[in-house]
């Protein structure tokens, strides 16, 4: 679509219906909550720094309780933080929790939006954050977002102040501030650059941490009834889509308080604690907005408000069929109302990289900034009334989940896919379906000739969908400038618009009782699975074959003669069979049995092709990549497939290689490692990656397990937090200690203490936990001559180099006298810490407490990390006594 088409669209102001809104909020309670809002035109964005920052009882509250338009505005998207569901970290982690955030905000009502601004890992304060992030180029992303959203009143999640606890969430306090007071500043952000100025009237922040310092709290557990649930009921099944975070609530009744404080206002009263309301001095009705309109349109608005008030009266919940009509007549005054106002006020429309977004305008004569959001709100909600009164439905559906784009060459007949497209009338008022397209391609209304659709009754259409472009998280198209923040540029859209102007929809125009409607749906693969029932998988344009290895990051040891198995995966997303040559491009240094192998695949075919790498290779960072040739094209794009059952699956898209850490390390000899893995824990790889004997060990296991075999066992990060078997077996680690054993345990969760049987000896962590962020912090050795830093490898100044995001996290405080720390540590200006490394003798013995951000370095390939891992497991540590029961 172009950008004069997608311009259009959105500043049609609501005139294309949401498929995830109609799916999620359906039958009696969705149109009786829809009918309540028509009216209603406050606007609210909140602001903070991450996913899970936001108050979403407040938000569901505002949403769902006030029918107010609500939006979450988040810095980031989450990307430096942790995952309990898997080892996706970094990007793919952003790409998780902005699903997350979606997710959070179907069940909760707002929208939502993001800056640029890519989430580098914790920080202690704005100083900090500010020199990763460039201030001007963020705050102008809020700047952006206030007036493209253009709220009545503005809310903080975060103080701005030390006491947030984290740099990002300072600076987010800080920029919600500034972009308050700048919003309506022209000459620091021109319109051309950064869309309309706007003023929002109030700022407030939230004060649910400090309940004494509110001037407003709201009973956020309030019960609706139309919807059987209490908003902050609601709330908690928003906040519990944050699962790759493990905050998972519980959904309470009874009076809950939200607390809000507000800062500065533009209107209301002097004394801020006589307020009632949000909106005070703030009209969120039509009364004030009516005298902006020309007056022959004002006597319509009116009387397509009193239609929609008739229209509540005579609802009912087992019929609307009685208020289609009288909705029709509504939206058809509405309609007629905007048509008389002008144009609507111009959106902005991302450009690439380095360019601002330009600002698109319609005709002259343009309605106000507010008149034009109410009457955008207004129609949207009426025409949503009136769909679900109906009682109509839109599917559309493909044979299969994927259909292929072909690199290098021109598109081909074979790259496409049918649809079939279904709209249903469930209601009990005929409707005429006028046109559809997929993804683009119309079907002109006399190809169709109006099909009139019955009551209880279905029109079925089959179409053809043409992929021009892959599918993928549109924020990552341009890359990271310094690392730090992305480089597409944002503009005027919802992230769910976003995702949605790029994703493969069918678009169906219908008329019902003679207003004309439009409903968009995705299109999505549809099975049965036997566990889970209906499955609906969004269809996706992906490349016609990719390449994948193994990893994208690998350890191979330098200076020693390796051999290496490298399989690679290719996989065809045509219907056709294809044939397929892969050739592999070496480091200097290593050689495959095999300059080249074709396979043939089949119809969506997918094979493994495993090649065999000797060699030697000198020590640095090295590339590998794979090939593939087809049909005269060649295929470099990998495909990482994000999916669960949560959120909207995705595919992350990369370079078809991987690169090689050859490093210089020692192996523990006659070393066999058991291996419990933890939480985003690549430890088990990066030791086989390294040639020492490693085996899984599952936490259910542990009972039956004879542990004596192993050297010694590791317990990856936070494996107690995800693991209850784990809390109750780790007796039989302890005692596999106490019989000669060395024990490894990475960090734990914020504060160990919560699982008193797992340490062997007291340590104590404060609130929050210690930690030392920054990755190039000095680091003193305490215990120079200790076998952990001497065998097999001397672990030197070399080895703390080019480490990433951060050195260690939650580090005890304080810890018994038994144990001995074998390493300082600190960021700028903060006390030095000693529990970055802790080892006590334990029996015959050894336990070791990790708090090193091992599970950074590694998959990012640290030399470093690896050397110091295979120190770690080294069995003979305790040297010249039988370890594990291993001479």
């Amino acid at each position: 679509m172009s950008a004069a088409a997608i311009a259009a669209a959105l500043v049609a102001g609501g005139r294309t219906m949401s498929a995830q809104n109609v799916t999620l909020d359906r039958g009696a309670a969705a149109l009786g909550s829809t009918l309540a809002g028509i009216g209603t035109t406050g606007r609210v964005l909140t602001i903070a720094a991450h996913p899970d920052d936001e108050d979403t009882p407040v938000i569901a509250w505002l949403a769902k309780g006030r029918h107010v338009e609500t939006a979450y505005l988040s810095l980031t998207r989450g990307d430096g933080g942790q995952n309990l569901l898997g080892n996706e970290l970094g990007e793919a982690l952003g790409a998780i929790r902005t699903q997350e955030l979606l997710s959070a905000r179907r069940i909760d009502g707002g929208r939502q939006y993001f800056t640029r601004a890519y989430d580098f890992g914790f920080s202690k304060n704005a100083e900090e954050t500010y020199t990763h992030w460039p201030k001007d180029s963020i705050l102008g992303d809020v700047v952006r977002v206030v007036r493209a959203f253009r709220p009545h009143v503005m809310v903080a999640f975060f103080s701005g102040t030390p006491r947030d606890g984290h740099g990002h969430h300072q600076v987010s306090g800080l920029l919600a501030r500034e972009a308050y007071d700048l919003a309506a500043d022209t000459v620091r952000f021109p319109v051309q650059g950064f869309g309309l100025p706007w003023t929002p009237q109030k700022f407030y922040r939230s004060a649910r941490q400090a309940p004494d310092s509110a001037t407003l709290r709201v009973n956020v557990g309030e019960y609706d009834a139309l919807l059987g649930r209490s908003y902050y009921e609601i709330a908690a099944e928003s906040r519990s889509q944050h699962k790759s975070q493990g905050f998972g609530v519980l959904q309470r009744k009874g009076t809950i308080f939200g607390y809000l404080s507000r800062e500065v206002a533009r209107v209301g009263p002097d004394d801020a604690r006589r307020e009632q309301s949000l909106f005070d001095g703030i009209d969120t009705t039509w009364t004030a907005l009516r005298a902006k309109l020309p007056a022959t349109a004002q006597p319509v608005l009116d009387s397509a408000l009193r239609t929609i008030a008739a229209a509540r009266v005579a609802y009912r919940a087992d019929d609307p069929s009685s208020i289609v009509v009288p909705l029709a007549q509504a939206l058809r005054q509405l309609r007629a109302v905007r048509n008389a106002s002008g144009s609507g006020p111009g959106i902005l429309i991302a450009g690439r990289p380095g360019s601002a977004p330009s600002l698109s305008r319609r005709a002259p004569g343009q309605a106000p900034p507010a008149l034009w959001d109410a009457l955008a709100t207004t129609i949207d909600r009426a025409e949503r009334a009136l769909v679900l009164a109906a009682g109509v439905a839109v599917e559309a559906t493909a044979p299969r989940a994927t259909f292929p784009v072909r690199e290098s060459v021109k598109l081909a007949v074979n790259d496409s896919l049918p649809v079939t497209i279904t709209v249903f009338n469930r209601g009990r008022v005929p409707v005429q379906l006028m046109s559809a397209s997929v993804a683009g391609l119309g079907l002109r209304p006399g190809e169709i000739g109006n099909v009139a659709i019955s009551p209880d009754s279905a029109a079925v259409l089959n179409r053809w969908a043409v992929a021009f472009e892959t599918n993928s998280p549109w924020w990552r198209a341009f890359g990271r400038k310094q690392q730090d923040w992305f480089q597409a540029p944002i503009d005027a859209r919802t992230e769910a618009q976003q995702q949605e102007q790029r994703a493969t929809m069918v678009q169906a125009r219908l008329t019902i009782a003679g207003e004309e409607v439009t409903l968009n749906e995705p299109v999505v693969y549809r099975f049965a699975d036997p566990i889970k029932g209906d499955q609906q998988v969004p269809v996706s344009a992906v490349p016609g074959i990719t390449v994948n290895l193994g990893s994208t990051m690998e350890y191979i040891r330098a200076g020693v003669p390796v051999e290496r198995f490298v399989p690679v995966r290719i996989q065809s997303s045509y219907p056709h069979d294809t044939k397929v040559l892969v050739k592999l491009e070496l480091p200097e240094g290593l050689k495959a049995d095999s300059v080249e192998r074709a396979r043939m695949l089949g119809p969506d075919g997918a094979t493994i092709l495993t090649f065999r790498v000797r060699g030697l290779v000198k020590e640095g960072r090295l590339e590998l990549v794979a090939l593939a040739v087809h049909d005269g094209a060649m295929s470099t794009s990998s495909v990482f497939t994000i999916q669960y059952d949560h959120i909207t699956p995705m595919r992350l898209y990369g370079a078809s290689g991987m690169y090689l850490s050859a490093v210089a390390a020692k192996l523990p000899p006659r070393a066999r490692v058991g291996y419990v893995k933890g939480v985003g824990d690549t430890g088990l790889e990066a030791l086989e990656q390294l040639d020492i004997a490693v085996e899984k060990i599952e936490p259910s296991m542990l009972t039956s397990t004879d542990l004596s075999r192993f050297t010694s066992i590791v317990v990856g990060p936070r494996a107690y937090e995800a693991s209850d078997v784990l809390v109750r077996n780790n007796g039989r680690l302890l005692d596999y200690a106490n019989k000669g054993g060395t024990l490894i345990v990475q960090y734990g969760a914020q504060d160990m203490s919560r699982f008193p049987s797992v340490v062997p000896f007291p340590m104590q962590w404060g609130r929050p936990a210690a930690r030392v962020t920054m990755e190039h912090a000095p680091v003193t050795v305490l215990q120079p001559a200790h076998p952990l830093l001497l065998s097999p490898n001397r672990i030197g100044a070399t080895d703390w180099a080019d480490w990433v995001q951060e050195r260690a996290t939650y580090m005890p405080d304080t810890f018994d006298k038994r144990y001995t720390p074998l390493l300082a540590m600190n960021d700028p200006n903060e006390p030095v810490q000693q529990g970055g490394l802790l080892v006590a003798p334990l029996g015959k013995g050894r336990y070791v407490y990790v708090t090193l951000a091992l599970f950074r370095q590694l998959p990012n390939g640290v030399p470093g990390a690896a050397r110091i891992l295979a120190n770690l497991v080294n069995g003979g540590a305790v040297v010249g006594r039988k370890v594990g029961g291993v001479e």
